[in-house]
């Protein structure tokens, strides 16, 4: 078993040690029954997508995904993580991002070159629904190993990647949320963002005892038609605070940020893991895997390649 750290390991190419501390910006307005989270992955997005070989079509797509999971994630209560899985029958057949409670985010995407190279050329602003086609998405709560996963899986519906996401919301989780995604490429590199709003009980709650007039359904509509009014340059404007974008959605409806989270680049690839995973296959196994005496193992989430000497690799032996 190798167990040299990750921060000794010569052979692994440096990985980004980015932060954005104001990555997600919990907010509610008060005496309505309305929560949300406003998503700004910044500069994180451009490290984290280019480090990928996808068209721009694609990584546009990737940059929504990660959007999202990171503004769901933070609504976590436990140490855990959120994802969200794709498996299709179009140009990009799956699609992989997720976030942990502490904002690590990670992707990776797979995809037919020639059928995103076709779609690229023909439609360069081709929707969610033109890249994956028919199939499901898989909504994960993983809370670690020794819990039972929850899922939720449904049936990929709408032309966006929000109006997807939307659709699981109303079928899954059977409460309302509002989602818009954006992920552009700016002179400054990719920048991705998200306006997440989802409807609170108010029955007996605080909200319910201080609730303006009108009704619960009359505050959620109102809410969603100032959250409509957001542009993509809103959302992706570094120098805009995001304090300053929700007074300027949500003032006449009484915006309170909560305490900000942070976002960083959170591949949990490791040199000892995979020496691990390698250490469950047999000599001859191995022997097939080395080429000039190294096996070569590479991380689908952060595209970097791991380099093992054959004669450090045990391998498994057999039975008795």
């Amino acid at each position: 078993m190798i167990d040299t750290p990750a921060f000794l390991d010569t052979h692994r190419p440096d990985v980004p040690d980015l932060v954005v501390p104001q990555g997600v910006t919990p907010f509610y307005l008060a005496g309505r029954p309305v929560r949300g989270r406003l998503v700004r992955v910044g500069a994180l997005t451009d490290a984290l997508l280019v480090r990928h070989d996808h068209p721009d079509i694609v990584l546009r797509l990737a940059g929504e995904a990660l959007a999202l999971v990171a503004g769901l994630a933070s609504a976590l209560k436990f140490q855990g993580s959120f994802s969200l899985q794709a498996r299709t029958d179009g140009p990009v057949s799956s699609l992989v991002a997720d976030c942990t409670h502490a904002g690590a985010l990670r992707f990776h995407a797979r995809s037919d070159a020639e059928q995103v190279a076709a779609l690229a050329a023909s439609e360069p602003d081709a929707d969610a629904a033109r890249l994956l086609g028919a199939g499901y998405l898989a909504f994960t709560v993983d809370q670690g190993p020794d819990t039972d996963l929850h899922q939720g899986i449904v049936e990929i519906r709408g032309p966006s990647l929000s109006d997807m996401a939307g659709h699981y919301f109303e079928t899954s989780e059977q409460h309302a949320c509002w989602i818009r995604l954006a992920c552009v490429h700016t002179d400054a590199g990719w920048r991705a963002s998200a306006l997440i709003l989802e409807r609170i009980a108010t029955e007996g709650g605080i909200a319910a005892e201080t609730a303006p007039e009108g009704d619960a359904d009359e505050n959620w509509a109102t809410a969603v038609t100032l959250a409509e009014t957001v542009t993509e340059a809103e959302l992706t404007d570094d120098a805009l605070a995001p304090e300053t974008l929700l007074y300027r959605l949500f003032h006449s409806e009484d915006v309170c940020a909560d305490r900000p989270r942070a976002l960083a680049f959170g591949c949990r690839c490791s040199r000892a893991r995979l020496s691990g995973i390698l250490e469950t296959f047999s000599g001859d196994d191995l022997d097939h895997m080395a080429e000039d005496g190294t096996i070569s193992m590479s991380c689908e989430f952060c595209n970097i390649s791991f380099r093992f000497p054959r004669t450090e690799i045990g391998g498994a032996t057999a039975a008795d």
